[in-house]
């Protein structure tokens, strides 16, 4: 008889190598200094006078430029604007416009390989400081995100894993660590299954170097807790993943043999209960 499918729970125990995620402060555009807008000349100019430089308001940062993001490529290309005060908040940004020159004609920025809908996300969290489905304070479960009513429950393709993860990795390209964080959170909010974190997996390590532990230990932890279950949901998918990326096979096995070293040689042959399909931990 085939096993019933496993639906995996956002809701789950915490385990000794899950690292915590860390709570994002989102600053308020308002409290920006007049710095950012003007080049900094201006914060300069009163700290050499003893005054305290002037803050930026959101006005101030309507004012500045208007940069066109030119996102995709061929037919799918999307023509987006932003406030060039904004933008300049991230160093990948802030070089693109120096090299722009006093006289430029255009103030356009390709982005030929990024996600259209991450792009998005980006820029409704430079404009708000979040971006939908927005977390819900005090709640840390699938419970925990804003509700879109037009995503299923649980997420058995990917894709709402997918989402956060192409945010993390373009915030990664654009030196925001407050965004990859805010993301990083909004993927163990999510409930999947075996399949759906089969390709959130594969994405992880096709796009993030070997060091980011941050985002590839968790799903190593997860996949070496729970493989003995889950497999038998993806059993075909789980063999190409090991196959396509050996890293991922050998941090899954890494986290199995040092999971069995710590248990010591008093437990060695000791039968323990399968646990359950459950999700990694959602430490938000």
């Amino acid at each position: 008889m085939a096993e019933p499918e496993v639906q995996i729970s956002a809701v789950e125990a915490e385990i000794d190598d899950a690292a915590a995620d860390v709570e994002m402060g989102v600053e308020s555009v308002e409290g920006e200094e007049m710095g950012v807008v003007n080049g900094g000349d201006a914060a300069e100019a009163s700290q050499e006078e003893g005054r305290s430089p002037p803050r930026a308001t959101f006005i101030d940062y309507l004012k500045s430029p208007i940069i066109e993001l030119l996102v995709g490529s061929g037919d799918d290309q999307t023509l987006l604007t932003a406030h060039q005060a904004l933008l300049t908040r991230s160093p990948f940004f802030a070089d693109a416009v120096a090299r722009f020159g006093e006289n430029a004609t255009s103030r356009r920025i390709p982005l030929p390989s990024e996600s259209l809908d991450a792009v998005g996300c980006f820029l409704q969290y430079l404009y708000t400081g979040e971006y939908f489905p927005r977390k819900l304070d005090g709640v840390r479960d699938t419970a925990g995100l804003e509700y879109d009513p037009d995503v299923p429950r649980i997420d058995n393709t990917g894709d709402q894993l997918l989402k956060h993860a192409r945010v993390y990795t373009l915030a990664e390209r654009l030196g925001l660590p407050d965004l990859k964080t805010l993301s990083h959170s909004k993927i163990h909010r999510i409930s999947s299954t075996a399949s759906g974190e089969i390709a959130y997996a594969r994405y992880v390590y096709s796009h993030t170097p070997s060091t980011d532990t941050t985002i590839r230990k968790p799903v190593a932890s997860f996949w070496g807790q729970r493989s003995h279950v889950l497999r038998h949901e993806a059993e075909k998918e789980f063999k190409e993943m090991c196959l396509e990326f050996p890293e991922f096979g050998f941090d899954v096995l890494s986290f199995v043999l040092d999971a069995k070293e710590r248990r010591g040689p008093e437990r060695e042959g000791r039968v323990e209960e399968p646990k359950s399909g459950r999700k990694r931990p959602r430490n938000v």
